[in-house]
């Protein structure tokens, strides 16, 4: 990964956050355990499947690819 597209990932990040962030209600983001159970569910319901899809839906690169079986004539 570049440092180009690391800062771009933090960029995003911080955008995706602060959407979330906004959108939490108030009774929310009292206490640590709260808000770290807030966020772990914004992420397994909110980021973590668009992530997946993408991963999914590319091809897989020829070096992680099963190699053929062999045969045997």
């Amino acid at each position: 990964m570049t440092p180009e597209e690391q800062q771009q990932i933090q960029e995003s990040i911080k955008t995706i956050a602060s959407i979330l962030y906004h959108n939490t209600p108030e009774e929310k983001l009292e206490d640590f355990e709260t808000i770290e159970q807030t966020v772990r569910d914004y992420i397994l319901q909110e980021v973590a499947p668009p992530i997946g899809e993408i991963f999914f839906t590319q091809d897989i690169p020829a070096h992680q690819a099963e190699p053929e079986k062999s045969r045997v004539v």
